[in-house]
């Protein structure tokens, strides 16, 4: 009888230990699934803010280079248009190297070689349509929205992007802030062009280029090769603006720099 007793003493004693180490199991997978559910929530949360990021930084460059709008509403007052037609050209231009280039032709009077000028630095926007499309893939009637939008800048942040729908949101917030901005700073430029004086002299006209290259300058600092090429297009452009009417030598910088990419390392084979 004794014995009995023990053994079931030892048996109920044993039951006990298990239910506790099943209760320790418990514990460890519920521990183990509020693990994954924070995980789940912080991927969620920056899944979330991810488009902020390139928003934010699309309408900050938009507004920030918007504001050269008002050394080109000056200059073309200056130059000879009116206040309306330096409105027209940005509202359906919107190109501003191209712009300047053709309101010093009309200052100039040499209208033929300015118009050529302007549709050769316009065309660069060409090249970077190419690049967005398949990066974009806008459909339908947005695609002549989508391709009025695309400058330097907007590019520049579509293409900075990890994915297609964070470059989506740079390049739409970037598209939106900059016309907007540019537009509205052309007018303010042109309708206070007399009492503005020159607008170089407030240090605008260097706004866009110094925004872009602070947009390209982590790739820059990626490579040699990235840098062989960015001062091999700087070279031929710095080389043969002095000598060149205003577009070709950005066209030829392009060149330049694309047979330097293909020619690099990292280039398929031909």
């Amino acid at each position: 009888m004794r014995d009995r007793a023990e053994g079931q003493a030892e048996r109920a004693g044993g039951q006990q230990e298990g239910a506790v180490g099943q209760q320790g199991r418990a514990g460890g997978l519920a521990e183990m699934a509020g693990g994954r559910a924070e995980l789940a929530g912080g991927q969620q949360e920056r899944a979330d803010r991810a488009p902020a990021r390139p928003t934010r930084d699309g309408l900050l460059l938009g507004l920030a280079v918007g504001t050269s709008g008002l050394a080109f509403g000056a200059a073309a007052v200056s130059d000879g248009l009116s206040t309306a037609q330096a409105c027209v050209l940005s509202l359906l231009a919107y190109t501003g190297a191209s712009q300047f280039a053709l309101a010093g032709a009309v200052a100039g009077g040499g209208l033929a070689a300015g118009t050529a000028g302007a549709v050769l630095l316009g065309s660069r926007n060409a090249l970077y349509g190419l690049r967005l499309a398949g990066l974009l893939r806008v459909r339908g009637p947005g695609r002549l929205l989508a391709a009025h939008g695309i400058t330097d800048e907007s590019t520049a942040v579509a293409l900075a992007q990890p994915d297609a729908a964070a470059a989506s949101s740079g390049f739409r917030a970037t598209f939106a802030a900059l016309y907007v901005t540019w537009n509205l700073a052309t007018l303010a430029g042109a309708v206070g062009a007399g009492r503005l004086g020159s607008a170089q002299s407030f240090g605008l006209d260097v706004v866009g280029p110094a925004a872009f290259l602070a947009l390209i300058w982590p790739r820059l600092r990626a490579g040699r090769a990235e840098r062989g090429v960015g001062l091999l297009g700087a070279a031929v452009a710095l080389a043969a603006t002095p000598v060149l009417p205003p577009g070709i030598p950005v066209i030829l910088a392009a060149v330049a720099a694309l047979a330097g990419a293909l020619a690099g390392p990292g280039a398929p084979p031909s």
